[in-house]
């Protein structure tokens, strides 16, 4: 009973507001857009500010600043070989996520590429669970075997983490299509990059979802660069919104997190209202660089990447928006950040103490259903002491 009180928890989506008591009390307050909606072949939500309140906000804030958090703890233990291999980082790029996750439900799907730590827990799991993958840990998220690019929580609709470059874009059409003929009236969201835009398979995928006005949201998360070249040197026409061609699209500030939420909002009505498929752009920016192999400035340098820290930062800017704006007092603030680090020191170091997964995992689900005595050309099972069977 106590293992399906877990999983239920993981599995229901947040609820759309949540009472909280603050000090401070809470207000009503308006935040105007830096940067307009820029779209195409649509009217685009037309608005230049948003009215918000002190606990729309704060939730919104601390759910970025979490996400900060982990990614920061995620770069020390890969400087500190607990994790190996690949590791990419979205820490510049949470309003996306969180915007994105504001204006739906777990009920839409979300597919994306190799950065997706962020969209793990924005759908449902722990940072421990995250952090355990990470290091190869048999409690992780895949059971340790999927690492940094490959995330999965399809109870809650996440479909990864994908570690081919542009290899999540067909996928992307395909779970739309599912919606659609499900008849479930949710949408499918298929993050990308600029570097992927260029990707041949996208264009293929966009084209099917036109033609059969599939409920699927193509975003590409534009952070400038793709694996060390900047979009501009990389793409013809870096407006990577108009790239559907004969489908709207809409390019949003990526950096506010209210931004995001009205772009999407406004795509995923036109999705569900059976309008077909739509393209999301989000001008936003990572601050590291493209994985943690690439010190991420050959191709840039250092005072644009602190440049962009000063002014445009997403987690910054919202907590801005509760001092200036909804009269937060900065010590309430700092208490919740101080809270935070410590759990996700808790949750880290309850990761690092866990066990990798025993041998038996090696083989265990390369087949559907099967059996200890079934035969693996080239595995030698006997040897690797253990019976691989599928797990209870």
């Amino acid at each position: 009973m106590a293992m399906l009180a877990r999983l239920a928890r993981r599995v229901a989506p947040p609820p759309a507001s949540a009472a909280r008591q603050l000090s401070s009390g809470s207000k009503t307050f308006t935040v105007e857009f830096e940067k307009p909606f820029d779209a195409y072949l649509c009217d685009g939500p037309g608005m230049t500010s948003v009215e918000t309140t002190t606990e729309d906000v704060l939730g919104l804030w601390k759910t970025m600043y979490k996400m900060r958090r982990m990614e920061l703890a995620a770069d020390q233990l890969y400087k500190s070989k607990q994790i190996r291999g690949f590791c990419h980082l979205y820490d510049g790029q949470e309003a996306v996520c969180v915007g994105m996750e504001a204006a739906i439900t777990w009920k839409d799907s979300i597919i994306t590429a190799y950065r997706d730590h962020c969209q793990q827990l924005s759908r449902g799991d722990s940072v421990e669970r995250i952090m355990a993958e990470l290091m190869g840990k048999a409690t992780g998220c895949a059971k340790g075997k999927g690492g940094s690019m490959h995330m999965y929580m399809a109870e809650n609709n996440f479909f990864g983490g994908n570690g081919i470059v542009g290899a999540q874009q067909p996928l992307g059409a395909g779970l739309a299509f599912a919606h659609k003929y499900k008849g479930d009236g949710s949408v499918a969201f298929t993050l990308y990059g600029d570097g992927a835009a260029n990707q041949g398979q996208l264009f293929e995928a966009m084209n099917m979802a036109a033609l059969w006005k599939l409920p699927c949201i193509f975003v590409c998360e534009n952070n400038r660069y793709g694996m060390g070249t900047s979009s501009k040197r990389g793409a013809a026409m870096p407006e990577y919104y108009k790239r559907g061609q004969y489908m709207p699209g809409l390019c949003a500030d990526g950096m506010n997190v209210l931004a995001v939420r009205e772009a999407v909002k406004y795509a995923t009505a036109h999705c569900r209202a059976g309008q077909g498929p739509f393209v999301l752009e989000f001008d936003t920016y990572r601050y590291h660089g493209h994985s943690m192999s690439d010190p991420g400035v050959t191709y840039r340098d250092r005072t644009e990447v602190s440049g962009v820290r000063e002014k445009r930062d997403p987690v910054n800017k919202a907590r801005s928006w509760l001092t200036d704006k909804a009269g937060m007092a900065d010590a309430e603030l700092k208490a919740i950040e101080v809270a935070t680090r410590k759990g996700i020191d808790a949750e880290m170091a309850k990761a690092i103490a866990a066990s990798a997964p025993p041998l038996t995992e090696l083989y265990d689900g390369v087949y559907k259903d099967q059996n200890p005595n079934m035969f693996i050309r080239g595995c030698d099972m006997p040897s690797s002491h253990g019976d691989f069977s599928v797990s209870a």
